[in-house]
């Protein structure tokens, strides 16, 4: 659109030059040409086809002065097309410029002058337009980058919470433990000794609903220290600690995705579990790599692991097959099946774990 507008007012100076020759003919029939070749190069804009016309209309303008006249259409098409040296073959009409009125030539002139002017002002716009969008593109993209930002310190704050919450229950169930599992023991202790030297027949009634008492809260205490701790474990650092403390020579890989809502025995399974497949890689693989997979799925845990030693390097050493019983006891302590399979590639353990219904 504000190619047409341009030219618009660049054809209303052709027009002044073609009435300043005081015929109707000629100059009719030139702008009527110059108004059509210009409407096609603006259709083939970025073409060769817009190019070779532009450079035909400079050379017809260099040899025939009156469609110089027109010439500052062509002129602002060239620039627009970004191949203004595509003009300079109607420079040859300065030879002839005796067949053109000083007026019309000066209008020609005039109208070239605008056309530059005009493109110059577009070319600026435009150059100001990129840069508004380049600026735009930048803040957008910067905006992206400070939400993924914002995004992952929110996680890691939440995961601080998480492990600082985990921290906090592993402490209380420490202190329950440690002070009122031991009174309550003590209390246990001391009920059993007066019912053993008591020779009250009236009192060994209330001893002994005093002693069942007791053992009740050192049951329900017992389940919940159990509980607060089986809670407090956190089964991906857990397992990242276990690869942390392994032998360099390892390149160790660890794909977890797992909610944390594991049960307790679960995650003392797993835990146990890698931390013997783990050991019994470092002892007995002679490979580089371990690859670790814990996944949950809908209805079950999986747990993968997997070296790329040799099958007769595991199959050395007598504390090997110790090492893979303590694992199946494991698995079947919580419902789950466990395999051990010796491949072309290494060592694999394969556990999988059903969710409790």
């Amino acid at each position: 659109m504000e190619r047409l507008i341009d030219k618009s007012a660049v054809l209303m100076i052709c027009v002044l030059a073609f009435v300043l020759s005081g015929d109707y003919i000629g100059p009719v029939a030139a702008l009527l040409a110059s108004v059509s070749v210009s409407a096609l190069i603006q259709l083939f804009s970025g073409r060769r086809a817009a190019w070779v016309m532009i450079a035909g209309c400079a050379v017809v303008s260099g040899l025939f002065p009156l469609f110089f006249c027109a010439f500052p259409l062509i002129f602002l098409d060239a620039l627009y097309e970004k191949k203004w040296w595509l003009a300079l073959p109607a420079v040859t009409v300065l030879g002839e410029v005796g067949q053109l009125r000083t007026e019309q030539f000066i209008a020609a002139l005039v109208g070239m002058a605008v056309a530059l002017i005009m493109y110059l002002r577009i070319s600026a716009l435009e150059a100001t337009v990129g840069n508004l969008k380049s600026l735009r593109d930048e803040v957008t993209e910067k905006n992206m980058q400070l939400a993924g930002q914002n995004i992952r310190l929110a996680e890691a704050q939440d995961n601080e919470v998480h492990l600082a919450t985990l921290k906090e229950r592993n402490r209380i169930a420490r202190e329950i433990h440690d002070n009122v599992g031991h009174m309550l023991t003590r209390s246990i202790l001391q009920t059993g000794a007066l019912q053993i030297i008591n020779k009250d027949e009236k009192l060994k009634e209330p001893l002994n609903d005093l002693k069942n008492t007791l053992d009740g809260a050192m049951s329900s205490i017992r389940t919940s220290v159990h509980d607060l701790h089986d809670d407090s474990i956190d089964l991906k650092k857990t397992i990242e600690e276990i690869i942390a403390a392994v032998d360099s020579r390892f390149d160790i890989t660890l794909n977890y995705s797992a909610g944390g809502n594991i049960p307790g025995n679960v995650k003392l399974c797993v835990a146990g579990i890698v931390r013997e497949g783990v050991s019994n890689c470092v002892k007995h693989s002679d490979g580089d790599r371990i690859n670790i997979v814990f996944l949950e799925h809908p209805a079950f845990y999986q747990l993968l692991i997997e070296d790329n030693g040799s099958s007769a390097a595991h199959n050395d050493g007598s504390s090997h097959g110790i090492g893979l019983k303590n694992m199946e006891d494991r698995a079947s302590s919580v419902g789950g099946r466990i395999t051990f399979t010796h491949t072309e590639k290494g060592f694999r353990i394969f556990m999988t774990i059903p969710k409790e219904q």
